[in-house]
């Protein structure tokens, strides 16, 4: 059994150093797929405006919920 004793280290030390490769891969995958997403100055200042304004659905379509209460009492005083 000493014989074969090298060859295992021989075999962790190969799959460990694999590991090692791939994780390294994946980082700069990684590292390269955030740089190419990262917006430029021209986009960044798009994008400020484009935060600044309310991004509201109802508001949108013109349904605000606080238009359903002033109808209501329009209603009510209208009825009286």
């Amino acid at each position: 059994m000493s014989g074969e004793e090298p060859v295992h280290r021989q075999r962790i030390r190969i799959g460990l150093t694999g590991l090692a490769v791939v994780f390294l891969l994946v980082m700069i995958g990684a590292a390269i797929t955030r740089y190419s997403s990262e917006p430029d100055a021209a986009n960044a200042a798009l994008a400020a405006n484009a935060e600044s304004e309310p991004n509201d659905p109802l508001a949108e379509i013109g349904a605000a919920p606080g238009d359903s209460s002033a109808a209501g009492d329009n209603q009510q005083s209208n009825s009286q």
